[in-house]
């Protein structure tokens, strides 16, 4: 039976209570988990699936939407652990996904800590130890907009750069759903661009957000919020 079943995995960040929320796409041959949070969040992984009746073991392709800590920065302990599963990802973030081009955050994070005051230099500096530790993963299969796929019913690739270089979402047409990775969040009801301080192109997130928006989904899967269903307003333009 094809679907999309929406995880919730709960953690502590910084003192605070956080929920990321990848998704998983069901279909007869493929169970596809689509981006898996921050290194270490395998067990947590696992627990979620097995809470919605989903054997961790069927899982066959995981799909990394950017290369941000928190969207792949399980995805080394799962290839350790399910060495069968294959990684999806852009060309444009393939290089940083494997290892092969330094990461754009963790560029960006240094450069920060030049220009960051005295009493944010501690978190800065441990910001970007925390990035040089997500472990780096061949990427398997390289995709492009436009590409389809029968995961989840059927979907397709849609570009959404901005936030990175090589951001990618997802339309699922049988559904009319859209998974929007780090291309759009949910703020008060709408959707809107995700951590403008930490997009490296607003300009392109803006255009990329109002390209999701376009779509008319009927439901947005958003990796900070949850579920938006059908959205009515428009993108918050940045100034």
């Amino acid at each position: 039976m094809n679907q999309i079943v929406m995880l919730d995995i709960n953690f502590q960040y910084e003192n605070e209570p956080r929920t990321i929320h990848p998704v998983l796409l069901l279909s007869a041959n493929d169970v596809v988990l689509v981006d898996c949070g921050y290194p270490g969040f395998l067990p947590l992984l696992e627990a979620e699936m097995k809470s919605k009746g989903i054997d961790p073991g069927s899982l066959t392709k995981v799909l990394v939407t950017h290369h941000d800590d928190d969207h792949m920065g399980a995805l080394f302990e799962i290839k350790e652990k399910y060495p069968d599963v294959k990684v999806v990802a852009s060309s444009e973030e393939s290089g940083y996904i494997s290892g092969e081009r330094k990461s754009l955050r963790l560029l960006q994070a240094e450069e920060m800590l030049n220009v960051l005051p005295k009493e944010q230099k501690s978190f800065g500096i441990q910001f970007c130890e925390s990035l040089r530790k997500v472990r780096p993963v061949p990427v398997d299969i390289k995709v492009k907009d436009g590409d389809h796929f029968d995961w989840g019913g059927g979907c397709e690739i849609v570009e959404t750069p901005g936030h990175m270089p090589g951001h990618i979402s997802l339309y699922l047409k049988e559904s009319n759903s859209v998974i929007t990775g780090d291309a759009a969040v949910i703020d008060s009801g709408r959707l809107v661009i995700a951590n403008p301080q930490f997009t490296l192109d607003l300009d392109k997130a803006g255009d990329s957000l109002e390209k999701l928006i376009s779509l008319n989904g009927d439901r947005y899967y958003c990796y900070h919020g949850g579920i938006l269903k059908n959205p009515s307003s428009k993108a918050i333009p940045i100034n």
